[in-house]
Parts: structure tokens; sequence; C-alpha cells
């Protein structure tokens, strides 16, 4: 994925994101709604890192399209 792309990614994820926080608001959480609404936060963190993943290569005269999807895990371990 290039940059481009990501961005087009992250836009995607933020409208069902939105999408799903209303419904929320309008019908009353749920189970399936909350596992929806936390797959698509790691979706997007994801994507963030990614993006941040190859501006750092870029910044250092590296390949960005070595960057790759980190893990879940890994990702959201960061805000620990």
């Amino acid at each position: 994925m290039d940059g481009q792309q990501i961005h087009q990614r992250i836009q995607e994820l933020v409208q069902q994101e939105q999408g799903l926080r209303d419904v929320a608001r309008s019908e009353g959480e749920s189970k399936s709604r909350s596992e929806e609404l936390r797959r698509l936060e790691v979706q997007l963190d994801q994507c963030w890192d990614l993006l941040r993943q190859r501006r750092a290569k870029l910044d250092a005269g590296q390949n960005p399209d070595e960057a790759a999807v980190r893990p879940a895990d890994e990702v959201e371990g960061y805000r620990q």
C-alpha cells in the first residue's frame, strides 16, 4: 500500500467507525457493535503505524515500500 492508499483506507475506517458510533447512540450499545468498533480501532492504529513507518523510511532515505503492517498486539502495545 502506498501513502495515498493508506489515507483512503483510514478515511473508510473512520466513516465506518462514525457510523457504528451513530447507531450505538440511537439504538444503544451491543456486544457485536462494541466488538466491531474495537476491530476498527485496531485497524486504524495499524494504518497510522504503517503510515508513520513509511514516512520514517522516506526520511531515512530508505524504500517506504519496505514498511509492513505490524501485528495488532504489537501496535496496541504502544499505548501501554
